[in-house]
This record gives C-alpha cells, structure tokens and sequence, in this order.
C-alpha cells in the first residue's frame, strides 16, 4: 500500500492511500473493547474524514494480529453502574455515532476477526461489509442482563426478524458463513482476502467523482424512515443538482467516447 500520511485518533490509526482510500485501523488490545474513549475517537475520525476532499472512501479494519475485529463494550466501564451513568453514557454514544454513521463518504467495514455487541452494530453503521468466514458475530447483551440497541439498526437493514430474534434473544455466536443468508455481508472470505477485498471495493468507488459519492452517500442516508417514492424523488433532486457539473458532463463525454473518465470533483 501506497500510504501518502498516518494520523492518529486515539485507539484508531487512519493512513490515507494514494488511491483516495483512508484505511482506519482500530487497535486496542487485547480485544479492541469499545469504551467511552473509543466513541470519542470514533466522532474525531469522522469529523477528520468529513473535513478532509484527500479522503472519498473509509475502510475500518483491525490489526491482523488482534483477537477481534471489535470486541464489544468494555465492560470495565459498566462495575457499579447505575441508571442516571447508563444515561449518561447512552447521551455521550449518540453524540457521537451519529457522525460516523451519516458519514458524508462510504465505509467498508473490513472484519477481519469476531465483531461482539456494539462491534456487530458498528459493521452495521458501515455502508459495505467484508467479513472472513470464520469471524463470529453476536449481541451478547442479554448474557449480560442488558438490552442490545440494535435491533432498529438490523431490521433497517433487513436482516430476517425471525433470526435477529434468535441472535438477540440467545446471545450466541454465528460466524460470518453461518449469516451469510442474511444478506448482512457483502463478501464473505477467507481471512487472507479480507483486506485486500475490501480496499479493492473502497479503490473502484474512490475512481469516482467525489461530489456523485457524497451526493449518493447521503441519499442512501436519507432512506431511513422514507417510502420507496420519497427516497426516489430526494435522489432525484440530488442528481439534479449533479447532472450540470464538470463531473457528471466529463462522465457522460467519457462514456460516450468508449475511455475512462477524469474526474476533477467540480
């Protein structure tokens, strides 16, 4: 890889690729457990990758040597907590996922290893997913005498109610095989073939026009709680918007033409 800087966030390490790709690392041993400190870090990349034109598409991978993808809620931060904490921590969560979530560029969660709890739920706020097959998956919250927030998350996704249920209900693990009829994933690999996918998927968007990427990103955002009809015509004003730029006539031209399009993002 072809990295032209590193900046650090915290617990996550983001190398922009020559390519337009920022890779996000997240590292955090033993198991890269998500404590408050994670969230913040996770609002601080987001802001960063949102600020920056270099940056058209994030992938979020682990270390190849950590022994999760996300291990979960650092539970360290749940002994001796009472509701008016839980709340507290709820309030500081939604300040901060949020911003990943709507995100102005795509996220290709590259899932290299188990993603537990809130680590099912953050390759859920990814646009893409590329799991190895042997990962394990689960919302183990109910083990734990919790709730898992999810569930709105998953069935906004479409994922089978009825095996959401089971996932959420058991807490028990599935690898990424197991619920790869769920349509959750969109690759589903070796472990080896993991990154080298993802960045593959990540490189063929980043081509694109950054304007079109941003534009589609945020429709497809906008598609919570929409009709069908409604998330059709917010698309359609947004290409409206696009279609006089420099890049959507080059794209045309190009098409036309029979070559490859040069994108300048005007």
């Amino acid at each position: 890889m072809d990295i032209v800087r590193t900046e650090e966030f915290g617990a996550l390490r983001l190398d922009l690729l020559a390519s337009g790709v920022g890779l996000a690392t997240f590292s955090r041993p033993p198991v890269n457990a998500v404590s408050l400190s994670v969230y913040e870090n996770i609002g601080d990349l987001s802001e960063r990758v949102a600020g920056d034109p270099a940056i058209r598409v994030l992938v979020l991978t682990a270390p190849e040597e950590a022994r999760a993808w996300c291990g979960g809620a650092d539970l360290n931060d749940f002994v001796g907590m009472d509701t008016a904490r839980r709340k507290e921590r709820y309030r500081y969560i939604n300040e901060k996922l949020p911003s990943f979530y709507y995100l102005d560029r795509p996220v290709i969660a590259a899932v290299n290893g188990p993603a537990i709890g809130i680590g099912m739920i953050l390759s859920g706020l990814c646009d893409m997913r590329v799991a190895w097959e042997g990962a394990k998956f689960s919302c183990p919250e109910i083990d734990y005498g919790l709730v898992c927030g999810g569930a709105g998350l998953f069935s906004m996704l479409k994922m089978p109610e009825a095996k959401m249920r089971e996932i959420l209900f058991t807490g028990q693990k599935y690898t990424a095989r197991e619920l790869e009829p769920t349509g959750f994933f969109n690759y589903v690999v070796p472990r080896e073939e993991v990154l080298p996918k993802a960045l593959q998927l990540a490189e063929a968007i980043a081509a694109k026009s950054l304007p079109s990427i941003q534009a589609r990103k945020i429709a497809s955002s906008r598609l919570e709680g929409m009709s069908w009809m409604e998330a059709y015509l917010d698309a359609q004003s947004l290409s409206a918007d696009l279609v006089a730029t420099r890049d959507s006539q080059e794209g045309v031209t190009a098409f036309l033409q029979g070559r490859s399009p040069k994108f300048s993002d005007d």
